[in-house]
């Protein structure tokens, strides 16, 4: 397998290096831009005000609160004067709509991410969302969220139903509480998967893929669910919050049948039983979190009655990930890492030696810190690990078992990148962020972004080293 020459990495580094400047500068002028036009609109903003957090609900009360940018006195404005009134004007039930939007611009050195992205970049990432909650009683809240998001060829942008959630708090009193939620629900596992949607909650543009996949995303994100959720007090340590939920997974997209299946098949993938749960426990003063997250999904293959070489037969497939979470918080550093184990297993009946009876155990893992050099201003730096199989980690095995499909296609069997990235909070509502990525393997690439070899179903023209410059700008409201 071929390796990175000395000259090689250096260009690599040299590259990274003024990539990373570039997308420095380019936050440096449109966040001045922004700041130069509110000091137009703005000439008393108090600086206190600015610097105020922007409180979101975590993600066990989803929806997303109002943020709290409404205290500071601003000079009337078209735009103001409508975001004001909105936010003042009594509506019943206490009814609350927001929304956000985020638009990413991604450069590759080799493969493809969101697009074309290795032939000049892309403007492929495109995210905007927008949420309501209402509350007629009470112990009962009504919450739904509809999500536009263009990503590649697996997301094309058409408007969904992202969640849909009828929460009933059964029991409350000071901090334990129980309830149940029925609808289509966020699927509760890992820390950031509740409100990934939403680029001001999560630590990056892209969140570590070894946990959170962008290419089964659908399938990850959320599920017709019935939960049962509670937080209860532990002595005087901290607050222990539990979810178990009998889900059926959203599993009609392309993106998904690609990954399971190695191709987008004529058939169609079925929605079957599976269960999620996850707990996780914080501690009072909230600088330690320690969760463990469990799915076992299951998902069965239909085929059409048509005679083609891409069918299968009427298989079935066992998808059951644990994950373990861990995160320190203290005043200006966050340390956060998560920890899976993900087993396959396909039956005998899809009549294809690639899947037929294979049984595997994935490992994944990420470390990551962030550290708050201002309030306005954020770092992060990450190292992030995927193995399809944590037996064959460098992927010589699955090779060896088709070595004329599938040599030279090792690295498509794991993950290794690299981040670093950074983060600026123009104002509450508006945020610049840009990062830089240096990858090891292409396992979590999606197979419709990049040419695939239908014999192997594994994309084809992929480079095992490559290089990711990302920026975006994010806003809510």
């Amino acid at each position: 397998m071929k390796m990175l020459t000395c000259s090689r990495l250096s260009s690599y580094f040299s590259s990274s290096v003024r990539w990373l400047g570039k997308g420095v500068a380019v936050l440096w002028v449109i966040g001045a831009v922004s700041v130069q036009a509110q000091q137009l609109d703005q000439p008393q903003k108090q600086s206190e005000s600015a610097q105020a957090p922007v409180k979101w609900v975590q993600a066990k009360d989803l929806p997303a609160e109002a943020t709290e940018a409404g205290n500071t006195k601003e000079k009337p404005g078209v735009v103001s004067t409508v975001l004001n009134w909105w936010h003042s004007t009594d509506r019943p039930g206490d009814l609350q709509i927001h929304g956000f939007v985020s638009q990413a611009y991604i450069t590759t050195s080799d493969n493809d991410v969101f697009g074309n992205s290795d032939k000049g970049g892309s403007f492929g990432l495109t995210e905007a969302g927008l949420n309501a909650s209402l509350r007629p009683l009470p112990r009962l809240q009504l919450s739904a969220q509809v999500l536009s998001r263009r990503a590649g060829e697996g997301n094309t942008g058409m408007p969904r139903l992202d969640y849909a959630i009828f929460d009933y708090r059964l029991y409350s009193q000071e901090v334990n509480q129980f309830g149940i939620r029925v609808g289509r629900l966020k699927n509760p596992f890992g820390f950031y998967n509740e409100t990934r949607d939403v680029a001001f909650t999560r630590p990056s543009i892209m969140l570590p893929q070894s946990i959170y996949f962008d290419r089964t995303r659908n399938l990850g994100l959320s599920s017709d669910s019935v939960q049962l959720y509670g937080d209860t007090a532990v002595s005087d340590w901290g607050t222990l919050s539990t979810q178990f939920g009998v889900t059926l997974p959203v599993v009609n997209n392309r993106d998904t049948e690609s990954s399971l299946l190695g191709l987008v098949r004529p058939g169609e993938l079925n929605r079957e039983i599976s269960y999620i749960g996850r707990g996780i426990f914080e501690t009072n003063d909230k600088r330690l979190r320690l969760g463990i997250s469990g799915i076992w999904l299951n998902t069965s293959y239909d085929p059409k009655k048509l005679s083609s070489p891409l069918e299968l037969g009427p298989g079935a497939l066992e998808f059951t990930p644990v994950i373990f979470s861990a995160q320190y918080n203290s005043e200006r550093w966050t340390l956060t890492s998560e920890y899976a184990i993900r087993p396959f297993s396909y039956d005998r009946n899809f009549k294809s030696t690639r899947l037929d009876g294979q049984h595997f155990v994935g490992e994944s893992y990420y470390f990551q810190g962030e550290y708050r050099f201002t309030p306005n201003w954020e770092g992060f730096l990450r190292y992030d690990a995927l193995f399809i199989d944590r037996s064959d980690r460098d992927g010589s095995d699955w090779v060896a078992q088709n070595p004329g499909g599938r040599s030279g296609l090792g690295h498509s069997r794991f993950a290794k990148d690299i981040a670093v990235g950074i983060r600026w909070n123009v104002t509450p509502a508006f945020m610049l962020r840009a990062e830089y990525h240096h990858v090891n393997g292409t396992g979590w690439l999606s197979g419709l972004d990049n040419p695939i070899d239908l014999r192997t179903g594994r994309p084809i023209d992929t480079h095992r080293y490559w290089d990711l410059f990302a920026i975006q700008a994010s806003y809510r409201f």
